[in-house]
């Protein structure tokens, strides 16, 4: 009997362990099927998961490279900056924004009202990032994040800042919020400036910490980039000119400083402007660097290309006269806007006469005309490397009517830009070598290509020396104690039907000294409203004031001999 019992015992135990086992190795296999799922299975959601949660691919930002002017100061730089996001999956509901006195600082601080904070918050409840402010100063920073405000973080970020403001703000340009060139310069060598920024894999546990940080694209560092524009020079050119714009009441005034020897171009000036570092108050209007975007027609200021080319195919000599009486061809008068008989090829520059440069354009052939002025870059692009510069117009007919080339010669009927413009007398200036202008500073000058005889533009530069004597219509140009040679010119506007009506142009252009020539200057002044619009009462005494200041900078002994 006691045997059974103890036989029956021994059974049940040997049972429950069983079911123990049993139970034990069910879980094992349930366990082991469950880690197969997780590993095997359906790893590629969990690993995305888990990835989504702890893993962050961060771009490694470059810091825009700093334009600077040719003595080393910086037009352009970029200065440290925060951005602040919010979390909405961090804000819950009991929290009180509204009433919240943290809140309502945040708001004070970032400028922002408290209901569009709510708003971005109500409309986006399932994004883990949202911006608040970009490019905001770390002092305003620093305030925000001592607010410890749940679901509030900032970043670093950089922003923007124009040292030299309004005075050269067309031709710097500007960047837009994600710091990418969007105007001049800033857009034109936005690669150069930026490189290229690389990217890196980091992973944080869940107190934050960086636990894995691998480099997956590295990146190209930025340059600095060196222009040929002198800061100073740059001012004087602004600041005159756009006094001028003022004083005249007129739309806007272009003007262009190249150096003669070099092809750099010292100043580029357009008024009026805007200040690049007060975004909020940019007028669109504004942004257009005029000197390479706008193409007019230049008036008397082309006459003296036609007298070289006359002079070089021998239909007229430096002593020859003119008549310079009024006539008709068709049905259209030519005429001057004071009546001379007959002039000197001096003269003809010096009163500025349609007449004169009208009847030696007619013994001209139309190619010759058209080829000449092509060859002093007009019609062209510069290749100055600024984006949106325009080539202008030159007509690119075989044969010109007599009409045609009339107006063709005193500047009617073909578009220049201002850059245009101011290579042309770059290349006068260099007595006929044509030398590519540059933006960029230059340390070791380009040997130039000569594109016409010396001793004809020489003999032309003589002559437009003349045009600053006493009494002439280029008197307000003259510099005391240096020879400068100009010419100005008035060009009628075009509406947009494609009439003349009376509104005007004006512009003077010119070198200086003219014993050894150095720097070109152009004057532009669009449509002068205080009664003066002639380029010789208008722009002359602009150009005057701006190259007596350069002549000084430079220091630029004066001329032992003034011819005067």
């Amino acid at each position: 009997m006691y045997n059974k019992k103890n036989t029956r015992k021994k059974i049940y135990i040997n049972f429950r362990f069983s079911i123990l086992c049993t139970i034990v190795f069910l879980f094992l296999i349930i366990l082991t099927l469950r880690i197969i799922f997780l590993q095997i299975i359906n790893s590629k959601k969990l690993s995305y998961e888990g990835d989504r949660r702890t893993l962050r691919i961060q771009p490694i930002i470059n810091m825009r490279g700093i334009i600077n002017d040719r003595m080393g100061f910086p037009l352009a730089v970029t200065v440290p900056a925060n951005s602040v996001f919010i979390d909405p999956t961090m804000i819950h509901n009991h929290i009180d924004i509204k009433n919240n006195i943290k809140w309502k600082l945040l708001s004070k601080l970032l400028s922002i009202s408290l209901e569009k904070i709510i708003s971005n918050l109500e409309n986006n409840k399932n994004l883990k990032f949202i911006y608040l402010a970009r490019q905001i100063d770390p002092e305003i920073g620093k305030y925000i994040k001592a607010l410890k405000l749940p679901g509030i973080y900032l970043i670093k970020d950089a922003k923007r800042y124009y040292p030299s403001g309004k005075i050269a703000a067309q031709l710097i340009g500007i960047n837009n919020i994600d710091d990418i060139g969007i105007e001049g310069v800033e857009k034109s060598f936005n690669d150069y400036l930026t490189g290229k920024p690389g990217k890196r894999k980091i992973r944080r546990d869940n107190q934050g910490r960086v636990i894995e940080n691998e480099s997956l694209i590295n990146k190209l560092n930025p340059n600095n980039l060196v222009l040929s524009i002198d800061k100073q020079l740059q001012n004087i050119t602004y600041q005159t000119l756009h006094q001028a714009v003022l004083k005249n009441n007129a739309n806007f005034g272009i003007a262009v400083l190249t150096n003669i020897k070099t092809g750099e171009i010292l100043s580029m000036a357009t008024s009026p402007a805007y200040n690049p570092n007060e975004k909020q108050y940019l007028i669109p209007k504004n942004f257009r660097n005029r000197a390479i975007t706008d193409a007019y027609e230049p008036g008397s200021t082309i006459k003296p290309l036609v007298i070289m080319d006359a002079l070089k195919k021998g239909i007229i000599t430096p002593k020859s006269i003119i008549n310079t009486k009024p006539f008709f061809i068709q049905k259209y008068k030519i005429k001057d806007v004071s009546y001379y008989e007959k002039l000197t090829v001096t003269g003809i520059l010096q009163k500025s006469s349609n007449v004169g440069v009208s009847k030696i354009a007619l013994s001209m052939s139309s190619s010759d005309l058209i080829n000449t002025y092509l060859k002093f870059g007009l019609g062209k692009s510069t290749n100055l490397g600024l984006i949106g510069e325009q080539k202008g117009f030159i007509p690119q007919k075989k044969t010109l009517s007599n009409l045609e080339k009339a107006t063709f010669s005193f500047g009617y009927g073909l578009m220049v830009t201002p850059l245009q413009l101011a290579k042309l007398y770059t290349i006068i200036g260099n007595y006929g070598i044509d030398r590519p202008l540059s933006i960029i500073k230059i340390n070791h000058p380009v040997d130039g290509k000569r594109i016409f005889p010396e001793k004809y533009v020489k003999s032309v530069l003589s002559m437009m020396e003349d045009i600053v004597k006493p009494g002439e219509s280029g008197a307000q140009a003259s510099i005391k104690g240096y020879r400068v040679a100009i010419k100005t010119g008035t060009a009628k506007k075009v509406d947009s039907n494609g009439s003349y009506i009376k509104k005007y142009i004006a512009y003077t252009a010119g070198i200086a000294p003219v014993s050894n020539p150095k720097f070109s200057l152009i004057i532009i002044i669009d449509n002068p409203q205080k009664g003066k619009y002639y380029g010789g009462t208008v722009c002359a005494p602009v150009f005057s004031e701006i190259m007596k200041s350069v002549l000084k900078i430079m220091k630029i002994q004066p001329d032992q001999n003034n011819k005067k």
